[in-house]
């Protein structure tokens, strides 16, 4: 691998403020997630609806920013001196962090039998969500190493006692994959993805490439009478290459922007490359249809179009017309995005613990939902911006 030469190496307010309204749209649908009496087109669809609303293009959208981020992340290791062993253990590492963290989630959710736990799942979860943040906290220079290492190991160490404190709902010892978890998805589709665009040191052709494959590997797996779909070995595989499409088209997106020697006006092969999503999209929904919860390629065909014409609008008011003022409100989530994904976790658990209600049932339907999930996702960018300020920041 070598330093991508062209590629940008000033701050890129667009992909900031991309990630920032991800995350702050992430929360505000979380949230509503728990609200009565909300419109359909405010939910994610059913598997069998053929259909998407802008729900389900919240995870497709961070995928798609993962992906942005890491031409950017391998030049800045390659330029700092870096090793290809260190640069693959930290890519190793935040892979497997990731993964970790999204199974302790989704076993904190559902799969106990809490008759035969010595804690209550409450409690489970509350420390399972909040563990993280002493393990992973960007501790300061300053800060005592003795206290860091003790908030980490110790962290660990829960974390471990955790899983053997977990009893499944069929008597077993031990937490399972039920399924990864959003924040699992996203470790396995980066390292498909980090690997593959390693290996072939970032060329672009060789990621459309990857790209094609990606949605090839997605179609055989949903094609029930083929050879391939009876594997288990390309089911797995396959299905974190369904993830992976997005992280890639991210990759390519920023390629195309970014590896550049001069600015164009209009980046035509943009453009080209977001009708070609948009009619891969469409050629391949009269046999998968549309579906989230399926993953099918229609699905990331269309969130890529739709996640690709949202960057070049925030590209072209950040970074050519300059207007970067308004995107302040959105930047404590897009400096802090693991924190502000876990925290509504451990508030929610706090708040069951000690069975208290932060706010009446009255603001649990409907609108007054609705307006009460947009506040609680202010207030926790309010949050991120203290914790910014004090030097609480999770970094993998």
């Amino acid at each position: 691998m070598k330093i991508k030469e062209n590629l940008s190496s000033k701050r890129v307010f667009s992909i900031d403020a991309l990630r920032g309204i991800t995350i702050f749209v992430m929360i505000f649908v979380n949230e509503l997630a728990s609200i009565k009496n909300v419109p359909q087109w405010m939910r994610h669809m059913p598997a069998d609806a053929d259909a998407m609303t802008f729900v389900d293009v919240v995870f497709p959208a961070f995928l798609f920013i993962v992906g942005m981020s890491i031409p950017f992340a391998f030049n800045a290791r390659l330029i700092k001196g870096d090793s290809p062993k260190t640069i693959w253990i930290h890519t190793l590492k935040r892979a497997l962090a990731l993964i970790i963290i999204g199974v302790f989630m989704v076993n904190a959710e559902y799969g106990y039998d809490a008759s035969k736990m010595l804690i209550t799942p409450v409690i489970w979860a509350l420390l399972a969500y909040a563990m993280p943040i002493p393990i992973w906290n960007k501790y300061t220079k300053d800060f005592p190493i003795g206290l860091k290492y003790t908030l980490q190991y110790g962290g660990m160490l829960v974390l471990v006692i955790l899983y053997f404190l977990y009893i499944q709902d069929n008597g077993e010892r031990g937490m399972t994959p039920k399924w990864w978890g959003i924040l699992g998805l996203i470790g396995w589709a980066y390292l498909f993805t980090v690997v593959y665009y390693w290996l072939v040191c970032g060329r672009l052709w060789a990621m459309t490439a990857f790209l094609v494959l990606c949605v090839v590997c997605n179609s055989i797996n949903l094609t029930e009478d083929t050879a391939l779909h009876q594997l288990p070995w390309f089911g797995f595989i396959a299905g974190h290459l369904t993830h992976a499409t997005l992280v890639t088209s991210g990759v390519i997106i920023s390629l195309l922007f970014f590896d550049r020697k001069t600015e164009v006006k209009i980046n035509w092969p943009v453009i080209g490359l977001t009708l070609l999503f948009l009619i891969t999209g469409y050629l391949l929904r009269p046999y998968f249809g549309i579906s989230k919860i399926k993953g099918t390629p229609s699905w990331t065909m269309f969130s890529a179009a739709i996640c690709t014409a949202l960057f070049y609008l925030l590209y072209w008011i950040m970074e050519i017309k300059k207007q970067t003022k308004w995107s302040e409100f959105f930047m404590p989530a897009a400096a802090n995005p693991l924190l502000i994904y876990i925290l509504p976790g451990v508030i929610y658990y706090f708040c069951k613990a000690l069975n208290f209600h932060i706010i009446p049932g009255y603001f649990r339907v409907g609108v007054p939902g609705i307006i009460w999930s947009l506040l609680f996702s202010t207030i926790m960018l309010f949050v991120m911006k203290i914790c910014n300020r004090y030097k609480i920041q999770l970094h993998l």
